[in-house]
């Protein structure tokens, strides 16, 4: 059974994020999306919540699952029996970044990376961009899954009141 792990923060999951998701799971007979829970910072959704919109983003695609891990992604991947990485870039500036990590990964556990481009109508897609956006008012409908624009709207209202 050909396995990959597909990790990020996914703060919130985006487009681009399900694209590159969407790719990946044509490739392999199981893909892990792996949230990374990083216990020193705060996220915009708790990470339940993350994997939750990752679950129901993702629901049409039968062989992904959603888990989440701390530490390092080599640690998860040895423990989970998988042996490639599946890593989405933007540009070049995320290339040069993760080109460094593949190499480093796999010279730690012997793990290898596939590099995914994303298609280029979510190229421009970031999580960082998306909250900031959905933050002051600013429509994302089109950059997130619907289940995420909705968790997105819902929290505003929130904060507004």
């Amino acid at each position: 059974m050909r396995r990959a792990v597909c990790p990020g923060s996914f703060d919130p999951v985006t487009n681009g994020h399900v694209d590159v998701i969407g790719r990946a799971a044509g490739l392999y007979d199981e893909l892990v999306v792996a949230v990374l829970v990083n216990p020193g910072k705060a996220g915009f959704f708790p990470v339940e919540e993350r994997m939750d919109l990752l679950r129901e983003a993702v629901a049409d695609l039968p062989n992904v699952t959603v888990d989440s891990f701390q530490g390092l992604l080599v640690d998860y991947c040895r423990s989970h029996d998988i042996p490639v990485i599946v890593k989405g870039l933007r540009a070049v500036s995320d290339f040069e970044y993760e080109l460094q990590m593949a190499q480093m990964n796999r010279e730690l556990a012997g793990i290898e990376t596939l590099f995914v481009p994303t298609a280029p109508q979510v190229g421009h897609l970031s999580s960082s961009l998306v909250k900031q956006i959905a933050t002051f008012g600013g429509d994302v409908s089109r950059l997130v899954p619907t289940v995420v624009h909705d968790r997105l709207a819902e929290r505003a209202r929130r904060d507004a009141q």
